[in-house]
């Protein structure tokens, strides 16, 4: 992860679970086994000194936390009501 989240992750959804998730080998051998999912929301972020929010998706399971972090889409500028 190249970028830092500097706020809370808004509008979460989710995109697979289980099964559907196709590195779900990687996962468990990198963080464990868990029920993992594929989660997609909105978060502020830094990269290379810009900040804006941005579509992230990333995975998480109970117990392990949130791992592997990719911006999908920059949406727009940060607005204070997004701090």
């Amino acid at each position: 992860m190249d970028f830092e989240i500097i706020g809370e992750i808004k509008k979460i959804r989710l995109i697979a679970d289980k099964k559907r998730i196709r590195i779900l080998p990687y996962l468990i051998k990198s963080y464990g086994n868990g029920n993992w999912k594929k989660l997609s929301g909105e978060a502020p972020v830094l990269d290379s000194g810009e900040k804006f929010i941005a579509e992230i998706h990333y995975y998480e399971a109970k117990g392990i936390g949130r791992v592997d972090f990719k911006i999908v889409d920059k949406l727009r500028e940060i607005d204070k009501e997004d701090l």
